[in-house]
């Protein structure tokens, strides 16, 4: 669903998109397989934030699929290998959060999430945070969508 403004069709979200992270770490976690995208500007920044040489990242953290670069997954459980519980609750929580990659920075304004409003409603089944909190401006949203991008 798109509405006309000024003669171009404007995106579904174009009045913004209520989103607040509850840290489940579900967007984090199997039991499917996926992919974290990582740069290797990225990797650099997860380097020096864990005190090791960028080529150590690679080796224990990093693989490739075909030409772009992954972080790896826990292979009992498909989550991803720095989803770690947390101390101070029950749960689990990034242990990289600061320096966590793009893609998990901009969830869950996603270009596949943001295709229709039923791939929104589908990405909210697996999301508490999807439809609660605060409203996030389409220019923001847009922001975060295009960054995402290959």
């Amino acid at each position: 669903m798109s509405m006309t403004i000024f003669g171009s069709k404007a995106p579904w979200y174009i009045a913004g998109l209520a989103f607040e992270c509850g840290q489940c770490g579900r967007c984090c976690a199997g039991p499917e397989e996926g992919y974290v995208w990582i740069s290797d500007a990225e990797i650099e920044a997860l380097a020096q934030f864990l005190g090791i040489d960028g080529s150590q990242v690679r080796r224990r953290y990093i693989r490739a699929v075909g030409r772009r670069q992954t972080i790896i997954e826990d292979a009992r459980t498909n989550d991803c290998i720095f989803l770690q519980p947390l101390v101070t609750s029950p749960g689990k929580g990034c242990s990289i959060y600061e320096v966590r990659p793009a893609q998990c920075r901009t969830w869950p304004f996603w270009p596949s999430n943001l295709s229709s409003i039923e791939a929104w409603a589908g990405a909210a089944h697996r999301c508490p945070g999807i439809n609660r909190g605060e409203i996030h401006p389409f220019h923001e949203i847009e922001t975060k969508r295009q960054s995402t991008e290959p």
